[in-house]
């Protein structure tokens, strides 16, 4: 296959990214947005919008899921990154993504595939039971697919993707011990050197799952306990205010550790000493639950702030952020076309030369 070769990168590459199931909260934030805007100054970035993993459970709302790439492009950009700094691009407009998905499904067992806790939470959260798509299995397939297609030596994401990412560096030992010789026993340098695909490493956000207002479970969008990076500062309050800490009154000791309010306090309030005051007082029944909802409210709301300014100038000119994602994606393609290139020439599949128009 003949195309015009990369300039290798002199920085990491790293990927990541979202599937556009709705606007982003405070969870992906701390998550992995967070990683993303320290590392895009010094590494190689790469952001995909998984537009088509939505699909697997949304099958018959595509005009929904535009809508929501939209959103979550906003989202990217008023939270700060730069799109000159980093590209971000559409997963359905990238096809080498769909033929690597292709050949990496055939090195990959159903059993190993159905052992993803990840996959198995999902049927549970979404009470999908035995009503899920073929697509919907393929999707960690693909997730893999969407990672190796641009080689990254790091992945950020939260601890929930953790175990997707152990499955892409499984897929990237396979493939390169059956069709580049690297030997099965040698270590991830081996891969690096030899094979097609690095092995490579997962970077979790410092807090790596965030509890949802509800008090029991991660913040998600499916469960309606988040608190969106777009919200305005009503709903932030009227949010907060609802966040469920299991506290009968406000002189009742209060718990603190696992308690949603000062998971928040602690992630969002820059004032160390005033949470560490909020938290002695509540633990001797001297401060309510209103009191530290407020000024979580507060915090919160002076944190989102610069990101709804950003937001109201993006939202103006929808133009750009259509522009921001087809530039993106060019650069995306020839990325991912090169590592197709690579991984077929690899495989003895390499007949016919190839140029994607964009």
């Amino acid at each position: 296959m003949a195309m015009n070769s990369q300039k290798q990168p002199t920085r990491q590459r790293i990927l990541t990214g979202d599937t556009p199931t709705g606007r982003l909260h405070l969870g992906h934030y701390v998550g992995s947005i967070e990683n993303r805007l320290a590392m895009q100054d010094d590494y190689d970035c790469y952001f995909i919008i998984a537009n088509t993993h939505a699909l697997t459970t949304r099958a018959q709302e595509a005009k929904a899921i535009r809508e929501d790439v939209l959103q979550i492009t906003m989202d990217y950009l008023a939270a700060g990154i730069d799109p000159k700094k980093s590209t971000i691009f559409l997963q359905s407009e990238v096809p080498a993504i769909a033929e690597l998905t292709w050949f990496f499904g055939m090195l990959l067992g159903f059993g190993r595939l159905m052992r993803n806790p990840t996959v198995k939470d999902e049927i549970i959260v979404k009470n999908l039971g035995d009503n899920y798509s073929f697509g919907f299995l393929m999707y960690p397939v693909g997730q893999v697919a969407d990672i190796l297609a641009f080689r990254p030596a790091i992945v950020p994401v939260g601890e929930d993707q953790a175990p997707h990412i152990e499955m892409t560096r499984e897929l990237a030992r396979r493939f390169n011990v059956v069709y580049c010789g690297v030997d099965p026993q040698a270590g991830d340098e081996a891969h690096e050197a030899k094979g097609v695909f690095p092995v490579p490493e997962v970077r979790i956000g410092r807090i790596a799952r965030l509890i949802g207002t509800d008090g029991k479970n991660k913040m998600s969008k499916s469960l309606g306990n988040t608190i969106l990076l777009s919200d305005d500062a009503k709903t932030v309050q009227k949010k907060c205010n609802k966040i469920f800490t299991g506290r009968m009154s406000a002189t009742e000791p209060g718990k603190i550790e696992g308690n949603p309010l000062f998971v928040y306090h602690d992630a969002f309030n820059p004032d160390v000493a005033e949470v560490a005051d909020l938290k002695a007082r509540y633990e001797k029944g001297q401060v309510g639950d209103g009191e530290c909802k407020k000024r979580l409210a507060e915090v919160i709301n002076v944190f989102l702030e610069p990101m709804r300014q950003r937001r109201a100038e993006l939202e103006s000119n929808p133009g750009y952020v259509l522009e921001v994602l087809r530039e993106g994606t060019a650069r995306a393609n020839a990325v991912a076309e090169e590592t197709l290139m690579r991984a077929k020439q690899a495989m003895g599949y390499d007949f016919f030369p190839r140029t994607l128009r964009y």
